[in-house]
């Protein structure tokens, strides 16, 4: 079993790929993975918010995990596939969809309809430990999830789900106070934060991000990345960068003008201009009009010329 401390870095999410009326597009997901795996990632995952878990058909799921399988064993490159579903029952069934793929781990999220307590928490996390196998769980407990754990949860699920390696997780925007509960409560837990704090999670200890900063150049993320671990002075200056075009040109599109915050992540895409995957969300979810792209891309010159595409 893949171990918290082989669980690091910057991993690249898949974006669903689909056309103007939302079906999925095969050839342009497969060239979107043949993208993110020459940028040498640490690793690729699958199945995020932003790859559009809860839109997929059974069909759907079982194709691009093994694109993604496929194209990532033939590179050498580790990748993870999300299992997630708002139903407890099809997250198990992906599970079981999947796991002769071997993915580096699964990810999964709790069931979200109505809100678990730890009871439910520890039984859902037990029965997919026991169907995974020998392959190890990443948890992504996201602020807006129906159940949001605090540190002092991670390890009341370890101790009953020992192939519990990794969270996803917020950071309460950098908080030191949610970092020194994050280190009194992560042993044998790898814990990801958000792309765009990955330098100020480096510096208190987090093990990586599942990075959304990597849809708007995954070239550059792993850069930055890499960078931490030779130059942490340079990489922290660069994520106030990153923050500062943040809160300028991507911030006001969930804050003010309500777009969902996957929305923001196919934007990204579409401002890197790194991979065709289309300019809009699955109905129902509104996405941000294309016209926008020009503006943005100028700030990102501006401001973070290191995320431009060379």
């Amino acid at each position: 079993m893949r171990t918290r401390k082989e669980l690091k870095g910057n991993w690249a999410t898949l974006l669903l790929a689909t056309d103007k009326v939302g079906n999925l597009d095969i050839p342009r997901m497969e060239e979107e993975i043949d993208v993110l795996i020459a940028s040498s990632p640490n690793g690729i995952y699958s199945n995020g918010t932003a790859g559009e878990f809860y839109t997929q058909d059974r069909d759907e799921y079982v194709r691009i995990s093994g694109i993604l399988a496929g194209k990532c064993k033939a590179a050498g490159v580790d990748f993870q596939i999300g299992a997630s579903h708002p139903c407890a029952q099809e997250s198990l069934w992906r599970l079981n969809a999947v796991k002769d793929l071997r993915p580096f781990a699964v990810q999964v999220i709790l069931p979200d309809w109505f809100p678990v307590d730890d009871r439910a928490a520890i039984s859902f996390m037990k029965k997919m430990a026991e169907e995974a196998g020998d392959i190890p769980l990443v948890l992504y407990n996201p602020p807006h999830a129906k159940k949001v754990l605090g540190p002092e949860k991670w390890q009341l699920i370890r101790k009953e789900v020992p192939s519990l390696i990794g969270v996803k997780v917020f950071d309460d925007n950098c908080s030191p106070d949610w970092y020194e509960r994050m280190r009194r409560n992560s042993e044998g837990i790898a814990v990801f934060v958000p792309g765009h704090h990955l330098a100020t999670g480096y510096m208190n200890g987090a093990s990586g991000a599942y990075s959304n900063v990597a849809c708007l150049n995954p070239f550059a993320a792993q850069k930055w990345y890499d960078l931490m671990t030779a130059d942490l002075d340079s990489a922290l200056e660069l994520e106030s960068r990153i923050n500062v075009f943040m809160k300028k040109c991507i911030d006001p599109f969930i804050a003010e003008m309500h777009y969902p915050n996957h929305a923001c992540d196919r934007f990204m895409a579409l401002v890197g201009g790194w991979a065709d995957v289309g300019a809009d969300l699955r109905w129902p979810y509104s996405s941000i009009p294309e016209g926008y792209v020009s503006q943005v891309r100028k700030e990102v010159e501006n401001i973070i010329p290191e995320f431009l595409m060379k």
